[in-house]
């Protein structure tokens, strides 16, 4: 097959953000959009020709199309092999788990996580190193600066490759294994969890939702929790995976993930929720009538590590995102184990687990980790949690209130402003910076500032330094306020504010979140004229 160079001119929006290049589908769908930026990964990860690189999806909007591009584009630029799951579908931490198997260079992962799909939704692209991890900034830096002095790509012609039957195929000098996307991920989870003791509390009556939101994590689901471990069948709602996650917004939070938290709050609750997002990296955890926030479920995994045989060694060390609580920090203290604070992106904690620093990472954004792969695990995450249930023989609301008497409680909520105009969203954020160094040594509404700026980050392992990560506000009774503009949504600017008072007392642990940080909320708004500058009077989503 002859290899076809299209001349090109670049196109100037293909910086990645934290996970990667994600635009609206209507973007990636333009003449040479998709192939402009693969050819710039191509051109910037060295090693891959010759290599095997694994491809996958959540299987949203476009992800078909895109499949058959990048394997002709792969063909034409020597690699050796790709394993790509059966009809174009991985979900994210299963790639990860595949690169790091198969000793791969590497991986493309087609999603736009928790972001919608379908026609008029989103779409992403992202590459992963040969550690199973996002690429670090200086190689997202590389293929940015590659994509704009792009004048042509290399692709073949070629019909479509069949991805729907498993098993080999040749695409010119290119070898294709078409790979069932659950068993290489079902295989690891079996070795890090005790799926005999899960079974067997199943078999006592053990109930469970898990709401896939008709997103990649439904094969992984039915086939681990219905198949393999026994729950009863149908415990996994909304299983099939849908180009536009059945209309739905697939990210697992109390305001999208409605059918499951109603059920979860009704009178006939099961013992245990969850849910994952659009790619299976996140996850939410609740008990009967009971929530339990994403810092928290960090913070008890950690706590309780020793009773899952994959951590019955224990721990090397935790790592959480700036914004995220401070809950696991008080875990690692007593523990006696380092605890890291890194800036929002799962890169950070991929150096951090190669180095050996770290078992166990979390942000606040529903997603969670340890070093069995180099990404957030939604799925691994409901193990877990399942695991330590069946040792304790407590319900979740318990397991969580005894953390809490033992370690104290981190009143935390995350307050989301979406789709706000990104110029004005800049405006906020810079004109709360200038204020920063006033703010320290004042109490507004009697509230003691004692420390205030934007964060920055010295990566231990390579000693690379991130600066401007996050505005912070830190008080002297040890509260937070902190602002960040996030980086994963497709439309203007998400502001994030992010709230936290930490409780030692037992008696004052039952409070309604909200209440217990009404004054740091109020102050929040105040300092940053919130609804001033994103003309909002509320949140659009509280977590």
């Amino acid at each position: 097959m002859m290899i076809k160079s299209v001349s090109v001119s670049p196109f100037d929006d293909q910086k990645p953000g934290t996970s990667g290049l994600r635009k609206s589908v209507v973007v990636f769908q333009q003449p040479h959009y998709l192939e402009c930026f693969v050819q710039a990964i191509f051109n910037s990860v060295p090693g891959l020709a010759g290599n095997t690189l694994v491809l996958g999806g959540d299987g949203r909007y476009h992800n078909a199309e895109a499949i058959q591009t990048i394997l002709r584009m792969a063909a034409a630029h020597g690699i050796k092999k790709v394993l790509v799951g059966q009809y174009g579908l991985l979900s994210t931490p299963a790639a990860s788990a595949v690169i790091r198997k198969y000793q791969a260079a590497g991986g493309i992962i087609l999603s736009a996580s928790h972001n919608p799909g379908g026609p008029d939704g989103d779409f992403g692209i992202k590459f992963n190193s040969a550690n199973g991890g996002p690429a670090v900034e200086s190689l997202t830096e590389a293929m940015y600066a590659n994509s704009q002095q792009l004048t042509e790509y290399q692709i073949i012609e070629s019909e479509p490759v069949d991805i729907n039957e498993q098993g080999p195929s040749q695409l010119g000098e290119m070898q294709i294994e078409v790979i069932d996307p659950v068993s290489d991920y079902s295989e690891l989870m079996a070795s890090l969890f005790d799926f005999d003791a899960i079974r067997q509390m199943f078999r006592k009556g053990f109930r469970i939702r898990f709401d896939a939101m008709h997103a990649i994590t439904g094969p992984y689901a039915r086939e681990i929790l219905e198949r393999e471990l026994g729950a009863e069948a149908g415990s996994v709602i909304n299983a099939v995976p849908k180009t536009d996650f059945g209309g739905g917004h697939p990210d697992p939070n109390l305001a999208h993930a409605k059918e499951l938290v109603t059920e979860m709050y009704s009178a006939h609750a099961p013992d245990m929720g969850a849910a994952s997002d659009g790619d299976g990296d996140r996850n939410m955890i609740l008990g009967q009538h009971f929530f339990v926030t994403p810092s928290d479920s960090l913070a008890v995994l950690a706590a309780n590590a020793t009773l899952v045989p994959g951590y019955a060694s224990g721990l090397a060390g935790v790592a959480r995102s700036m914004p995220t609580s401070q809950a696991v920090d008080q875990v690692a203290k007593e523990l006696g184990i380092a605890c890291y604070e890194t800036p929002t992106g799962w890169k950070f904690f991929g150096n951090l687990m190669d180095g050996g620093h770290i078992t166990l990472c979390g942000e606040e954004s529903f997603g969670t980790g340890s070093d069995h792969v180099r990404e957030k695990d939604g799925l691994w995450a409901v193990l877990f949690w399942l695991n330590i249930l069946a040792v304790e023989g407590d319900s979740i609301k318990q397991i969580v209130q005894q953390h809490w008497s033992r370690f104290g409680r981190n009143y935390y909520t995350r307050h989301d402003y979406e789709a706000v105009d990104a110029e004005r969203a800049s405006e906020l954020m810079l004109r709360l910076e200038g204020k920063l160094e006033y703010l320290i040594g004042t109490a507004p509404n009697g509230l003691h500032i004692t420390a205030a700026d934007n964060f920055a980050y010295t990566d231990p392992v390579d000693g690379s330094i991130s600066h401007k990560q996050g505005l912070r506000i830190l008080f002297a009774d040890g509260a937070r306020i902190i602002y960040r503009l996030s980086g994963t949504g497709t439309q203007g600017a998400t502001l994030r504010i992010y709230v936290e008072v930490y409780e030692q007392a037992a008696s004052k642990q039952e409070q309604d979140t909200q209440q217990a940080l009404a004054p740091y909320i109020q102050l929040a708004l105040e300092l940053a004229q919130v609804p001033t500058y994103t003309a909002m009077n509320k949140p659009t989503v509280i977590t």
